[in-house]
């Protein structure tokens, strides 16, 4: 649903409830359905969407999270501007584990976007640092661990950082070890 026809629906509501209380004399009926439009004004500031997606995300049920993203056709219409970090923060999550390829531009774009939660940008930082060293690129790599350690002051996330440094100081294959023929080099000449 559109964000400005939940704004229209909240509107709606509130004039209703003001006719209520006003020209009918039903205050009760009049503050119930006052109360009312205080939903839809919710709604526009956080998306159902995303919320039902993060419920989702606490029961550990990725595919049921991606479900409830994929409700979001249009992330520009549909959120608010305070939510498209989130958004693509999630989108990386559900990706993580069966598109870990996807991971990188939709946490760079929610860092872009922001996100308001100190935990949730080391998260994002933290994914980007093992896509910098899975890709080999070990400087970057160790930027972004060290932001997202950092960043994560409730040491939440320090179990990973420590496993993905242990990785950064493990040596890297050399380039030609990929190549059968390079390593029986002596065999054959």
């Amino acid at each position: 649903m559109n964000k400005y026809i939940k704004i229209a629906v909240a509107a709606v509501l509130i004039l209703s409830g003001l006719y209520l209380m006003i020209f009918t004399r039903s205050l009760g009926w009049g503050i119930v359905v006052f109360l009312l439009a205080a939903l839809p004004v919710l709604i526009f500031f956080k998306n159902e969407y995303i919320l039902l997606a993060f419920w989702q995300l606490r029961k550990q049920n990725m595919e049921k999270a991606g479900e409830w993203l994929k409700n979001i056709t249009d992330y520009r219409a549909q959120l608010h501007k305070t939510q498209y970090g989130y958004y693509h923060y999630l989108m990386g999550l559900t990706n993580a584990q069966d598109h870990p390829t996807k991971v990188e531009p939709f946490m760079k774009k929610a860092l872009e976007y922001g996100l308001n939660m100190k935990h949730d940008r080391a998260m994002a930082t933290l994914n980007l640092a093992a896509a910098a060293i899975s890709k080999g690129r070990r400087q970057e790599g160790q930027k972004l661990l060290d932001e997202a350690k950092r960043l994560d002051s409730a040491g939440m996330m320090t179990d990973q950082i420590k496993m993905m440094k242990d990785q950064l100081k493990m040596p890297t294959m050399q380039k030609h070890m990929h190549n059968p023929n390079m390593r029986n080099r002596g065999k054959f000449s």
